[in-house]
């Protein structure tokens, strides 16, 4: 016969049986949301790059993907994601310092190093930039560089760069106002 403690604990039904599927439906639907920290726009271009169809085009200049609200939203549950920049960056400054008759050391003095160099056409120097912040934001940029037989510039692809001024606002934010009360 059982006793009067084990026939309550069987009898009564308990209220966390009808809550449980919905708790774990719940916790799914989170971990839906919050993605996967693998798949990311740095690694896989999101939905709206690769319709976009972002090339590095020399003759586009800067190209700069924003992401959309609902990707500034889910942000949230996303984890840290740093800014990573690759390549030379090539300000509108630095353009317009290059002149058509200048030898290679005098572009590698201005513009760095180049990238790419292409063993089989040792006539043109590549300076792509990829800026991708934290944000899911995507700058690409590509400078060209073609010299001659003589190895002097003969003529460059890119244009449309930003400014130095601009380059360090978006990487660190844009500089706070001085109010004249300031001063």
């Amino acid at each position: 016969m059982p006793t009067k403690l084990q026939s309550k604990l069987h009898s009564t039904p308990h209220r966390s049986t009808g809550r449980l599927p919905l708790l774990a439906g719940a916790v799914c639907f989170a971990l839906a949301l919050s993605g996967c920290a693998t798949k990311t726009t740095l690694g896989e271009k999101s939905t709206e790059v690769k319709e976009t169809g972002v090339t590095l085009d020399a003759s586009k200049g800067a190209q700069t993907t924003t992401i959309t609200q609902l990707q500034k939203f889910m942000w949230f549950f996303s984890p840290y994601r740093p800014d990573i920049q690759q390549g030379n960056f090539v300000s509108e400054e630095m353009l317009a310092q290059l002149k058509t008759g200048m030898t290679r050391d005098q572009v590698r003095f201005i513009f760095g190093s180049s990238l790419l160099e292409d063993p089989f056409h040792g006539n043109r120097w590549d300076y792509p930039f990829r800026m991708a912040k934290g944000n899911g934001e995507l700058t690409t940029s590509r400078v060209i560089v073609f010299f001659d037989k003589e190895g002097r510039v003969e003529r460059w692809e890119g244009g449309n760069l930003p400014t130095e001024k601009e380059y360090i606002a978006r990487i660190a934010g844009p500089a706070p106002q001085v109010k004249a009360s300031d001063k």
